[in-house]
């Protein structure tokens, strides 16, 4: 009798053990279907490539934070399409490289459409653009044949420097043409003396030329005319086509207009907005 109440109790105990490891395995399913969801990694992020020293386009306001028109428009386009936007400062000319890296998605920063067709997918060109001549509103030179035999700056890597040397005649009669990293440095070595005209996109030198206040001209004949689109990694078609459509119903309802208005005494050109022609 007692070897069959060991028996007994020792089943007991062996079912209590068994039941006590389901009611766990039952409890840990339970937490996993209950558990919070994990955040939405999948929300797009528009993480913008521009030049910290390129106004109207972009620039650095004096409490440090960055503006510009091109800034304005994809910040914009984020909130309508309910976007991540992150706007980084690069050096234009490594521009290539943060775009390759995934370090930016995209280049919006008066970036030259024009003669780089195939090196980019583009969104739909939205300002016509054109590379002038900057010079000192006293230097007596008032044509690029006056610059004979003197120095011109232009941005390293930018359209200015495309626009130079397609213009074989007119390289060939400079004593040299200075790339530097930015146009701030650029109309300082103007002001010193040091180069006698500074090659630059029109809204740049707009900008400069209401900055100082009557103190530089820009010549009456441009070196090139050129269009500014949004430049993606070549093969970025997805991104691109969803930035331009957005980008088309901007044009199209008013509000590219009305943001490049806020952007017109830092030498936006109201008139180059060739999308809302």
């Amino acid at each position: 009798m007692k070897k069959v109440l060991c028996i007994l109790l020792s089943a007991l105990l062996v079912l209590g053990a068994v039941a006590a490891f389901a009611a766990c395995g039952n409890k840990t399913n339970t937490d996993n279907t209950t558990a919070p969801a994990a955040p939405d990694s999948a929300k797009q992020k528009l993480i913008v490539g521009f030049d910290a020293e390129f106004p109207p386009f972009g620039f650095v306001k004096e409490d440090g934070s960055y503006d510009g028109f091109d800034l304005a428009m994809a910040k914009e386009l984020c909130s309508r399409l309910g976007w991540d936007f992150e706007a980084v400062a690069i050096d234009w000319i490594s521009k290539d490289a943060e775009l390759k890296s995934g370090n930016i998605n995209c280049i919006w920063n008066g970036f030259t459409y024009t003669g780089r067709e195939d090196q980019y997918t583009w969104s739909d060109p939205y300002v016509d653009n054109s590379i002038v001549l900057v010079v000192k509103a006293d230097s007596g030179i008032t044509s690029a044949a006056d610059l004979a035999g003197k120095s011109v700056m232009a941005q390293a890597g930018s359209s200015a420097v495309d626009a130079i040397d397609a213009n074989e005649e007119f390289k060939n009669s400079l004593k040299e043409v200075i790339q530097l990293a930015d146009y701030n440095t650029g109309f300082m070595d103007l002001d010193s003396g040091a180069v006698q005209a500074v090659a630059a996109d029109l809204g740049v030198a707009t900008y400069n030329i209401n900055a100082k206040g009557g103190e530089y001209v820009i010549l009456e004949e441009p070196l090139s005319t050129e269009q500014y689109a949004v430049g993606f990694l070549l093969g970025n078609t997805e991104l691109r086509d969803a930035v331009n459509a957005e980008l088309l119903k901007m044009a199209e309802d008013g509000t590219m207009k009305s943001i490049a208005e806020n952007y017109v005494d830092d030498g936006l050109v109201l008139e180059s907005l060739c999308l809302c022609k």
